[in-house]
């Protein structure tokens, strides 16, 4: 086995244990820590303090993301089972109070604070993770249809290569 083969391997493994093994308390530290408590607190929304604030929501759908089940019963459960083992009041494990706080989150902290703690792995990155000396960078390729109403073709106009008289479906 080739190297670089030996250490993409071994960080896989490393990045597998890691996601494995992460929850949102961990996440919770993350958010919480120097690196980037001040940017957290400065793009929190208004809110009440309630069972579920913005930094721990946050903090559980980011651990939610990367965990296998991915879903927000095993998210909300795993906050339940960390609060009775830190000796906190026993919670719900309904979902809908998670959901409606996770729907409140802004787009633009979950976002920005996404870029910077990409900044700061960047930062980190050991030089030999790089490609022939290049930063490697990952787009996504998904690919996104609306239906050709009026409307949708007043926001999104086809480009004029697209425009075909047979392509438009509305009457």
């Amino acid at each position: 086995m080739h190297a670089s083969q030996r250490a993409r391997a071994q960080q896989h493994r490393r990045l597998c244990h890691q996601a494995a093994n992460t929850d949102s308390y961990a996440m919770f530290n993350l958010l919480t820590g120097l690196q980037l408590l001040e940017r957290v607190e400065a793009l929190l929304p208004a809110h009440r303090e309630r069972l579920f604030a913005p930094t721990e929501t946050l903090s559980m759908f980011m651990a939610q993301s990367l965990s296998a089940a991915g879903s927000c019963r095993q998210a909300v459960n795993d906050a339940a089972v960390k609060r009775l083992v830190a000796g906190l009041s026993p919670c719900s494990t309904s979902t809908r109070a998670y959901c409606q706080a996770r729907a409140r989150l802004p787009l633009a902290m979950v976002s920005t604070l996404a870029r910077e703690t990409g900044g700061i792995v960047e930062e980190g990155a050991a030089g030999w993770w790089q490609w022939q000396g290049r930063a490697v960078r990952l787009v996504d390729g998904a690919t996104v249809t609306l239906p050709d109403t009026k409307l949708n073709q007043a926001a999104y106009p086809q480009s004029r290569s697209m425009r075909f008289p047979s392509t438009r479906c509305w009457s």
